[in-house]
């Protein structure tokens, strides 16, 4: 019984350090998305005026990248388990 009140606070605080690792991840997801379109939208209007058609395109590519490597860690998230 003495086992069980001695590891009460600190699974309580394990709760806690994870519940905040949950929202960290959460806002950067969000942060990636974000990113992700804004790169490709930047890289789209370079591209397709011909300002900087080269730069373009490796702009749009790599927000494409960046939007699957947001995928994948959307569809597989790593587990915040106790």
């Amino acid at each position: 019984m003495q086992l069980i009140q001695l590891l009460s606070p600190l699974t309580d605080f394990v709760n806690l350090i994870t519940g905040y690792f949950i929202e960290i991840w959460d806002f950067l997801i969000f942060i990636g998305s974000v990113s992700a379109v804004m790169v490709v939208l930047s890289g789209a209007i370079l591209w397709f005026t011909n300002f900087n058609e080269k730069k373009g395109k490796g702009l749009v590519f790599s927000g494409i990248l960046l939007a699957l490597v947001v995928e994948y860690f959307i569809l597989y998230p790593p587990e915040f388990l106790i």
